[in-house]
């Protein structure tokens, strides 16, 4: 079988894919159709948290597909409520929405604000502030909340309610909030598909301030800075508060398809029966995929995602051919002189996978990367950056 050729023939053409066929893997490390071995810098964009094919959690999915593998929400099954109850009591989130995807999953964070700005302030309080730069999915919705108008075409009409604040700017989401029948801010603190861009906590204080004075609900969207990602289970607790509403998907179920949408104390019942749903989410199997990340992001494994952080960043700032690099944790951007094409190819060449973002090349390693991995890895970026 011709991977590529068939691809081409049958796979709608959505994706500029790399021109690699990975067909196995191990932790850290990948191997394509020839064979090739790469260092896995990407974890298929932060979704394989403990590496590729992680040995507990695939005891744990297969467990479960021996019991039980999918039952409609109708039921209960354990999984799904033992997994809720994880997230609840790490985070201090009361109740838990689970779709398939981040897209999903802020969907229903929508929903839940404009519902609570319907009940609690009124008919009409249901625009939603999110930011310039930002990326929250690519449902017709999700595209018209994302704050990027490279986003805003083609797919039309989008759905209307969402205004776009500057993201280093406080005073513009007061305007806005002033300006609008607001009922809910939205935010990423570190912008992914935007280029890895850190939102101050100065900036973020004042935007809580202004959600204070204005009723607002604070939702943040955790589908790529959660689950250990940053060097906190959640970004938010690097910034000591805590959201109205908090959305979470990839790293989550660690290789399998997962999203959900924690709801706090003001809206923790806000969507009731037949309000909101989706066949597949809270899937048996997933959970328990899901329960068994949950329970291994512990502080030890987060001090070491710190450390690997400041390992990556002493190595890159300030070297040959590196402009800048931002980010936190192991969700790091580096601009590079040259055009980032040309580095992730390098990269590639010499067996490292990076992914790109914006301008800068994307690292997302996995949180338990071997140091020997993430050092050979760096080398090879550090010598394409350098050319």
């Amino acid at each position: 079988m011709n991977i590529r050729e068939n691809d081409a023939k049958y796979i709608a053409g959505t994706y500029g894919r790399f021109p690699v066929a990975l067909v196995s893997g191990h932790g850290s490390l990948a191997y394509d159709e020839n064979g090739k071995e790469y260092i896995d810098l990407g974890t298929g964009i932060a979704v394989n948290v403990f590496g590729i094919g992680d040995g507990e959690w695939k005891a744990a999915v297969e467990k479960q597909l021996d019991l039980i593998p999918h039952a409609s929400n109708l039921y209960y099954t354990e999984p799904c409520v033992k997994l809720a109850e994880m997230l609840c009591e790490k985070t201090g989130l009361k109740k838990v929405f689970f779709g398939n995807s981040g897209a999903e999953a802020n969907e229903c964070a929508i929903k839940a604000a404009r519902r609570w700005g319907l009940v609690n302030k009124g008919e009409g309080f249901s625009a939603i502030i999110t930011l310039k730069n930002s990326f929250h999915g690519r449902t017709v919705t999700t595209l018209a909340a994302t704050g990027q108008d490279s986003f805003h075409t083609d797919f039309g009409p989008f759905t209307e309610g969402f205004v776009y604040a500057d993201a280093d700017d406080a005073s513009d989401v007061k305007r806005l909030a002033k300006e609008n029948k607001c009922c809910a801010v939205m935010m990423e603190l570190v912008q992914g598909e935007g280029g890895i861009h850190t939102l101050s906590k100065e900036y973020v204080n004042a935007v809580l301030e202004t959600a204070k004075e204005e009723n607002l609900l604070v939702i943040v969207d955790e589908v790529q800075t959660g689950n250990g990602r940053t060097g906190a289970l959640y970004a938010f607790m690097n910034y000591g508060f805590t959201p109205d509403i908090v959305t979470t998907a990839k790293g989550l179920g660690g290789g399998l398809p997962i999203g959900a949408c924690m709801l706090g104390e003001k809206v923790e019942t806000i969507l009731g029966a037949g309000s909101h749903g989706s066949t597949f989410g809270g899937n048996p199997a997933v959970c328990a995929g899901a329960c068994s990340i949950i329970s291994r992001i512990d502080e030890a494994l987060l001090e070491g995602v710190k450390k690997k952080s400041e390992y990556i960043m002493s190595r890159l700032e300030g070297a040959k051919g590196v402009v800048s690099v931002s980010g936190m944790g192991l969700m790091l951007g580096v601009e590079p002189v040259r055009p980032k094409a040309e580095i992730i190819n390098e990269c590639m060449e010499n067996g490292v996978l990076v992914l790109g973002a914006k301008n800068k090349i994307r690292l997302l390693p996995a949180l338990n990367i071997p140091d020997e991995l993430l050092e050979k890895g760096i080398d090879v970026l550090v010598d394409a950056l350098g050319k």
